[in-house]
């Protein structure tokens, strides 16, 4: 019997390896979920997420010419809540912004966060979101600049020149 990819068995963890585990879907029939398969997080020790005999789903992958059937369970299971996207933090991502750094935003007014008028796509999210970069980039380069003219300047001085 050949399993369908992407159909989710009920199966039965028969062996754990370092690199992944064996699970029995059907009787006869054995397939590996590999380390990264295991689960959402990351696995160092797979004895640690799953112990022989445990029933599990599992979702198949693929099954190569030679009968190999690669399962996963992380895809057998619904999926994370996405995390809503914010963009980038006002300050350079400091909480308390970069006062008192040397180029950073002492004695700059702080600037307010536009409100978008309609709903952003996550295009147009990024594509803000990377021109502030950009914008706050060219300005840290600028101030990188600045100071290290002033230092030139001060060398080629005591230098006498």
């Amino acid at each position: 019997m050949q399993p369908d990819v992407g159909k989710i068995y009920e199966g039965k963890v028969t062996g754990i390896t370092k690199f992944g585990a064996f699970v029995e879907i059907e009787p006869g029939v054995t397939g590996m979920v590999h380390i990264s398969e295991v689960a959402n997080t990351f696995v160092n020790e797979i004895k640690d997420h799953l112990t022989e005999g445990q029933q599990v789903k599992v979702k198949v992958l693929s099954v190569s010419e030679e009968g190999k059937i690669s399962l996963s369970i992380k895809k057998a299971l619904p999926a994370p809540p996405k995390k809503e996207f914010r963009g980038p933090r006002e300050g350079g991502g400091r909480p308390n912004g970069n006062a008192g750094k040397p180029g950073g935003n002492a004695g700059k007014p702080r600037q307010e966060k536009a409100v978008p008028k309609e709903p952003q796509t996550p295009e147009s999210a990024f594509e803000d979101m990377l021109n502030k970069f950009k914008a706050s980039s060219d300005e840290r380069i600028g101030d990188i600049r600045k100071n290290m003219d002033n230092k030139r300047r001060n060398t080629s001085r005591r230098r006498g020149g």
